[in-house]
């Protein structure tokens, strides 16, 4: 199975992407809407189709990318039945099965944290997805969202703990650069949970914190409770002036194609250098040249009237010239795809 483990930074999430290696086809686990360009660039170069977008719960600290996955890639998205958010496509509960490709996750429901809590096991059943019901040495509050810690403490003991000690824990978010544990650690070390704690223990723990209000939860779980689909104002943020993707590096990027069809609207600007373009097989009529180590102190000989689109002989390098013109307070600008490379495959 192809596995990837993402990190937003603002939120400390976790987003998993999980795929059969045979078909390719793809689920993605608790993605962040402000994080779903990079999700999207990392399912495109990998050569992925996304099947599912999951939540293992209402989310208090972030708005959920699931609809906006399902917009890109006509995906399915799903949550807790119990929580009965709108834009959903499928309402999961204990025992459910998602297949993709020759794999399949099962679905538990693991309440406590909020009424709505699942966590996924892998067919194998060698990881689960905890979302907060069980964090690294931790777990999730159980003081909003109908959570409760009597529920909590029986979710883990008599679900998480009853699975395999070499299990690996996956949870939705971790503060400490933490990022797997196994059932058999948290068994012994959680130090809410773990070390034979009863539930006594536990509930008086938990009863016993005092913690802030979590400062998006009056955004983000009305967010979430819609599926994560924004407004009208939010979903207004794509690129308008060409089909610009990004790669999983946070490229802009341009297809080669587009340009060719476009080349009156934009300004193409080379970053080669002067010796490379010595024979005219080798220039691109109408392209202005500033090599890249003269771009910074060049960039005033561009105009701000029109995108600028960046070319060299790979792409590797107008990347490069993207970021610098970024940087110099360029807004419309992305690297050529393939660079002239690619453009000499189609001419």
């Amino acid at each position: 199975m192809i596995f990837r483990q993402l990190y937003d930074l603002t939120s400390s999430t976790f987003t998993y992407l999980l795929a059969c290696e045979r078909t390719g086809e793809a689920i993605i686990i608790d993605p962040v809407y402000e994080m779903a360009q990079r999700d999207l660039a990392l399912i495109s170069e990998l050569g992925l189709t996304l099947t599912h977008a999951l939540d293992t719960h209402c989310h208090a600290d972030h708005v959920t990318a699931s609809w906006a996955l399902k917009q890109h890639t006509g995906c399915k998205n799903g949550s807790a039945e119990i929580i009965a958010a709108s834009n959903v496509d499928l309402a999961l509960s204990d025992g459910d099965i998602i297949h993709f490709g020759d794999d399949h996750i099962e679905v538990l429901e693991t309440p406590g944290h909020t009424d709505g809590c699942l966590s996924f096991v892998s067919a194998d059943k060698s990881r689960v997805f905890t979302g907060d019901t069980l964090l690294i040495r931790g777990c999730g509050r159980c003081d909003f969202q109908q959570g409760d810690a009597r529920r909590l403490y029986q979710s883990v003991t008599q679900k998480l703990f009853t699975l395999a000690e070499s299990c690996a824990v996956y949870p939705d978010h971790d503060y400490h650069g933490r990022l797997q544990s196994t059932v058999a650690e948290e068994k012994k070390y959680n130090t809410r949970l773990g070390g034979q704690a009863s539930e006594q223990d536990f509930v008086g723990y938990m009863n016993a914190m005092q913690l802030p209000h979590p400062k998006l939860i009056d955004y983000a779980v009305p967010a979430n409770l819609l599926g994560g689909r924004p407004s009208e104002e939010q979903s207004s943020t794509k690129v308008e002036w060409a089909p610009v993707q990004f790669s999983y590096s946070g490229v802009a990027e341009i297809d080669v194609e587009w340009v060719i069809n476009n080349r009156q609207s934009v300004q193409v600007l080379d970053v080669r250098e002067n010796s490379e373009l010595e024979s005219p097989q080798d220039r691109l009529a109408g392209a202005q040249v500033i090599p890249l180590e003269q771009l910074r102190n060049r960039c005033d000989e561009l105009s701000q009237q029109s995108p600028i689109v960046c070319l060299c002989r790979s792409g590797r390098r107008s990347a490069m010239a993207v970021s610098i013109l970024q940087g110099s307070g360029f807004e419309r600008v992305a690297n050529i795809a393939g660079g002239m490379l690619r453009w000499q495959e189609l001419i």
